[in-house]
C-alpha cells in the first residue's frame, strides 16, 4: 500500500477490517468503485465471495454447537449460538442468517448448511460474525433480497412433511418480516386471518401476499377487483371495507 496515499489506505484499513476481506480483494473493489467506500461494498457483496475463511476455524465452530450425539446444531446449539453473537433468538437477523446458510428446517443446522453459510458470509469466528451483523440486517433494505428471504421463510418454517404453512406460524413470520416494511394493514390483515380464516396458509397466498403489500395502496385506491389475486386476498378487502377499516377511494 506504500504506492497510495494517506486517505486511500486508511479506505484500504475500514474495507479489509468490515469485510474481512484481504488487501488484493479491497483493493480491487476499491478501484471498482472509483474509490467510494460505499461503493466498494456495494461491488463486494454482489460478487460471488471470495474465500476470505479458515475452513478449520468453520469446522471448530460447528463443533462447539452441535449436538453431541449427531452431526447437527439443534435448538440448545442454536440458543447458544445466539448468546455468542449477542442476538436475540427471535430477532429477524436469524431468518437472515438462515437464508445465507440454506437451511431447510427451522431450529436446526446440518454441517453443509452451517459451514456452507459461514463461508457464504466470510467469516471464520465469532467476533468476524459480530461484525457482520450490521450489513446482515442492511440486506432486508434490498427489495431482491428481501423477497429472497421472504420465500424461503414459507419453507424453512413449515412443519416436516407440510405442504402448508400454519396459520400461528405465518402470522408470527408475517410480523417479523412485515414489521421491516412498516405494512399499514399487518394487524388488520392478522386479524382478519383468525377471525374469517383459522387455517394453514398456502404457498401461493404467502407469495401473493407480498406482491399485494409492495403493489396496494393501503387505502386499496388501486386495487383491481377483476385482478387474479388468491381469494383470500379478494375477502380480505372485503372485511377491510365491510367493517369500515378503510375507506376505498377509486
Amino acid at each position: 500500500m506504500y504506492k497510495l496515499g494517506r486517505g486511500n489506505r486508511d479506505k484500504v484499513q475500514q474495507f479489509m477490517t468490515i469485510t474481512g476481506a484481504s488487501e488484493k480483494v479491497a483493493l480491487q473493489a476499491l478501484k471498482a468503485s472509483d474509490w467510494h467506500l460505499e461503493g466498494a461494498f456495494d461491488f463486494f457483496y454482489s460478487q460471488p465471495q471470495v474465500s476470505v475463511v479458515n475452513t478449520r476455524h468453520l469446522e471448530d465452530i460447528f463443533n462447539r454447537y452441535k449436538e453431541p450425539d449427531a452431526d447437527m446444531i439443534m435448538v440448545e446449539g442454536i440458543s447458544q449460538f445466539c448468546n455468542d453473537l449477542q442476538v436475540d433468538p427471535q430477532d429477524i437477523v436469524m431468518l437472515v442468517i438462515s437464508w445465507h446458510m440454506k437451511a431447510a428446517t427451522m431450529c436446526e443446522f446440518t454441517r453443509q448448511e452451517f459451514i456452507g453459510g459461514l463461508q457464504s458470509i466470510g467469516v471464520d469466528s465469532i467476533e468476524k460474525f459480530r461484525g457482520k451483523l450490521p450489513s446482515l440486517r442492511a440486506e432486508l433494505k434490498d427489495d431482491n433480497k428481501f423477497r429472497d428471504i421472504y420465500n424461503f421463510a414459507f419453507t424453512w418454517a413449515r412443519e416436516k412433511g407440510q405442504k402448508s404453512l400454519s396459520l400461528e406460524t405465518s402470522i408470527g413470520m408475517w410480523q417479523l418480516l412485515f414489521a421491516e416494511r412498516n405494512w399499514p394493514l399487518l394487524d388488520h390483515w392478522c386479524q382478519f386471518l383468525q377471525v374469517r380464516h383459522n387455517k394453514a396458509i398456502s404457498r401461493d397466498t404467502w407469495s401473493q401476499l407480498l406482491e399485494f403489500v409492495k403493489t396496494t395502496d393501503p387505502q386499496l385506491s388501486n386495487y383491481d377487483d377483476e385482478g387474479a389475486w388468491p381469494y383470500l386476498i379478494d375477502e380480505f378487502v372485503e372485511y377491510l371495507t365491510e367493517n369500515g377499516l378503510v375507506q376505498r377511494k377509486r
